[in-house]
């Protein structure tokens, strides 16, 4: 391991103190200006209002603290690093396992979360868990602040997690397999059974790091999506434990710690290629016409996400305390705190916002809002602070020619004729300060991507969507401020979604499905190879859907 931090690793800067990052996003995007009503839940297939503009929020859906049994901070720490990097939201969502459950851990959070709120009143603060689903990886479940918050997930962790039911096998054609799927299924549904009963306001669920063990099948993933509608609404497009390739740190040095291979339990249909992250991001993402793309391709929201995951940070001095004699973390449902040492101890991960950030659209400034922004798909992620900010708006060319409403944003579609066209208008704000890396990230260039929408799968384990490729590049490195970007799309014959990306434009080739595909996609470092998160850095934004009669 490393003995000398790098220049950016500084553990003597308050955290309490707002970033020149932060400041420079709430100038740029009018934050403070918010109200703080509540808002109800926006219609998933319907874009933002034009008139009403959004104000883009930084999250993190995935966050670790003491109370699982493999992290190590308080919630008082984590909290103190977010806002230190920006977060506006943040959602606790601690492994469940059998101390944790014994203990009633949920409980016990649910006081510490509600001291956090109090204590964090610029910070939108959220109870989850980290489900074990069954026969499938894990998975982010959120909650919306309530009387019964933690309630719901004390209910749901016994009754469906799948390390404490005993249902965690998924191996193709095992004999407990079918059974454990359904039980996923059904626990899905009893969240949306919950929700319209009234005992908790909302809740929602996203697929964690899906392809790091190559165990959830298309099948699964459509399977979770069908289920309950609205609840279970994407994955994490890039997984956290982002820092474990930082040069020296870790042996393997695979972001996201994808250092796996294909098991007995993975799905057998997934190339050699699925075990690994590309441009940090996870196969099933930067695959163009890979599983994210087939999944859009039926019309509907299948939605990205970025995250921290955060266990241990890199470059952090802090280590976990022993339990004293006779208790452990089974009896205890939770970690002493971490005393502060004199030497740095192993991390793979970033704090949240400071390196991986999902911005989602909202119009008020409350839990609710967050939590509609997310099913609805306002949402675009970065690494590395690559961006200020981006707005997108597809609109009819010449007015007059939609059916309906006239544009759209992010996560929202557009009902066209046939022969109406379009243009893609992308708004950018330019980085103008520092990163972590202690550099002004620079974005080189553009991609649209466009695939046919097809309809329903007719064989729900495809993972491919053939119609799916980059139909054109904006090359834009050099260019600071604020700047619109177009891209015309001509008289329209049939449905189809597009969505967004780019990057620094420093690691880039041919993709995973052909250069006539994706001529210039993400990569894949070999494991160990030194490079640094940092050097290689990608945005991501959610589709917008067009629907042609």
């Amino acid at each position: 391991m490393n003995t000398l931090p790098p220049a950016w690793a500084d553990p003597t800067v308050p955290a309490s103190a707002l970033s020149r990052r932060e400041l420079s996003r709430r100038a740029l995007l009018g934050a403070a200006g918010l109200g703080v009503a509540g808002a109800a839940l926006a219609d998933p297939t319907a874009a933002a209002p034009a008139r009403r503009p959004l104000t883009w929020l930084i999250g993190d859906h995935h966050v670790h603290t003491v109370y699982s049994s493999d992290a190590k901070y308080t919630f008082s720490q984590v909290t103190e690093r977010a806002q230190a990097h920006g977060v506006d939201w943040l959602a606790f969502t601690e492994h469940s396992d059998v101390g944790h459950a014994n203990a009633g851990g949920v409980f016990a959070q649910n006081e510490e979360i509600r001291r956090a709120r109090r204590e964090n009143p610029r910070m939108l603060v959220f109870q989850g868990l980290e489900w074990y689903i069954p026969a499938a990886e894990h998975g982010t479940v959120v909650v919306a602040p309530g009387p019964n918050e933690a309630e719901l997930l004390r209910r749901f962790e016994l009754a469906y997690d799948g390390n404490l039911t005993g249902s965690q096998d998924g191996t193709p054609g095992g004999p407990d397999t079918a059974r454990n799927e359904a039980l996923a299924r059904e626990a899905l549904v009893w969240l949306a059974e919950q929700e319209r009963a009234g005992f908790v306001d909302d809740v929602l669920v996203l697929a964690n790091h899906p392809a790091r063990l190559g165990i959830d099948s298309p099948q699964e993933l459509r399977g979770w999506r069908d289920a309950a509608e609205g609840i279970a609404i994407g994955m994490e497009g890039a997984p956290g434990a982002q820092a474990a390739a930082l040069p020296g740190w870790r042996a393997n040095g695979v972001r996201g710690e994808y250092e796996n291979s294909r098991r007995p339990d993975s799905w057998p249909g997934y190339p050699d290629e699925a075990w690994t992250t590309y441009g940090g991001f996870d196969w099933m993402t930067a695959t163009v016409g890979g599983v994210w793309d087939a999944m859009l391709a039926e019309g509907r929201g299948w939605w990205v996400t970025s995250n921290s995951d955060v266990h241990r940070a890199a470059w952090d001095k802090h280590a976990n305390q022993p339990f004293p004699p006779g208790r452990s973390f089974e009896t205890a449902g939770r970690l002493p705190d971490p005393v502060l040492t004199d030497s740095f101890q192993p991390g793979s991960d970033f704090w949240p916002g400071q390196f991986s950030r999902t911005h989602v659209g909202v119009e008020r400034l409350d839990h609710l809002s967050v939590m509609a922004a997310l099913r609805a798909g306002r949402a675009w992620v970065d690494h590395g602070h690559l961006l200020a900010g981006l707005e997108v708006r597809l609109r009819v060319d010449r007015p007059g020619r939609g059916l309906g409403r006239e544009e759209a944003t992010l996560g929202g579609r557009l009902r066209v004729r046939r022969g109406t066209a379009l243009v893609l208008e992308v708004t950018v704000h330019a980085q103008s300060v520092p990163n972590d890396a202690g550099a002004v990230p620079r974005l080189a260039h553009v991609d649209l991507v466009r695939g046919a929408v097809t309809g329903p799968a007719a064989d729900p384990t495809e993972w491919r969507a053939p119609d799916t490729r980059v139909v054109a590049t904006q090359e834009v490195g050099g260019r600071t401020g604020t700047f619109v970007l177009r891209f015309p799309v001509p008289e329209v014959e049939s449905s189809f979604y597009l969505r967004l990306r780019g990057s620094d434009g420093r690691l880039n080739g041919p993709g995973l499905r052909g250069a006539d595909v994706d001529p210039a996609g993400p990569l894949s470092r070999p494991r160990g190879d030194g490079g640094s998160p940092w050097d290689d850095l990608w945005f991501y934004a959610n589709p917008v859907f067009v629907d042609v009669v």
